[in-house]
């Protein structure tokens, strides 16, 4: 399965902890400090959220690694993402 996000993606996102099964999340790292996570909300667990990579095979930290999120640590949900256009000046 290829990711659903690529690098130099810009996303739109809610501040929201309310979020559904299925939805591209932002939450913090439960063990790093000040960086932040984008994940897909696959289930409610007891103890928070069991966020999944969309590309396994690329051995990416998720919950089967963390463990499930805390609440308390969701920031919001994807809305969309975009590609920025930018101008080079050659």
């Amino acid at each position: 399965m290829l990711p659903g996000l690529r690098p130099g993606d810009w996303l739109i996102a809610r501040r929201t902890r309310r979020i559904r099964p299925g939805q591209v999340v932002l939450a913090w790292h439960p063990a790093r400090p000040g960086f932040l996570l984008v994940k897909r909300a696959t289930r409610r667990v007891d103890g928070g959220w069991w966020l999944e990579s969309d590309n396994p095979a690329a051995a990416a930290v998720d919950s089967n690694r963390l463990g499930p999120v805390g609440d308390a640590l969701i920031v919001g949900h994807v809305l969309a993402r975009y590609w920025p256009q930018f101008t080079s000046k050659l």
